[in-house]
């Protein structure tokens, strides 16, 4: 999960596998790191840091491999079902405590399902993936989304087996692990064209909804 540093200085002395001690300072509108500490030099190997990918990163242009999951209403969607539209995905959990990682991609799908309302669910379908599926049931996505205003016709808050979303979260370098009772992990979001063809997998945070709407709205001319 990446992290922002206001002050440059905290990462002056820190190297590539050092184990650190630091304090996330939490808003309401995001989070960033104002305190960090070395607590021990990184391992004679690096590559002992370096998390497993559990399935092969697609890459632009390549067909997308089908997947089925179960929406907050117990329909079960896959993308071949869904083939001849365009397809935001992202990624997810419920109980992100960080107002700036998952209820900014939430956001940032509000603001898209806003702009193209009008071709939600026949031209536009929002895909939302839940890697906490043991506590992200159907039932549990179907009062998130109500709790948003994102209840919406054409988007689809998505659980299912755990080793199921490990693969559909590999195919977009999706990667996340608990940690002390959270899920670290970091943050993809992908368009998927009309053929069932990867367009573009963007990577965090650092960009706007109206961006990726403009990415959308260039996908849904073709």
């Amino acid at each position: 999960m990446p992290f922002q540093v206001r002050d440059a200085r905290l990462l002056a002395e820190l190297k590539r596998g050092d184990r650190v001690r630091f304090r996330l300072a939490v808003g309401k509108k995001g989070s960033y790191l104002d305190y960090l500490a070395v607590e021990s030099a990184p391992p004679a190997d690096p590559a002992d840091w370096q998390s497993p990918v559990i399935s092969r990163i697609l890459i632009p242009g390549e067909p997308v491999p089908d997947f089925e999951l179960t929406d907050q209403n117990g329909k079960r969607i896959s993308i071949s079902q869904l083939r001849g539209r365009v397809i935001a995905i992202n990624f997810i959990y419920t109980r992100c405590p960080l107002p700036d990682y998952c209820p900014r991609m939430t956001g940032t799908f509000v603001a898209l399902s806003s702009r193209f309302a009008a071709r939600l669910e026949q031209d536009l379908v929002l895909l939302s993936v839940s890697f906490d599926p043991q506590f992200d049931t159907s039932e549990v996505l179907n009062r998130y989304a109500k709790s948003l205003g994102a209840n919406r016709k054409g988007w689809h808050f998505l659980t299912g087996a755990k080793e199921e979303i490990g693969r559909v979260c590999g195919f977009f370098g999706m990667g996340y692990w608990p940690d002390e009772g959270s899920i670290t992990h970091n943050l993809q979001t992908g368009l998927i064209d009309r053929d069932g063809r990867l367009a573009a997998n963007v990577e965090g945070k650092e960009y706007s909804a109206r961006q990726l709407g403009d990415l959308v709205a260039l996908l849904l001319q073709k």
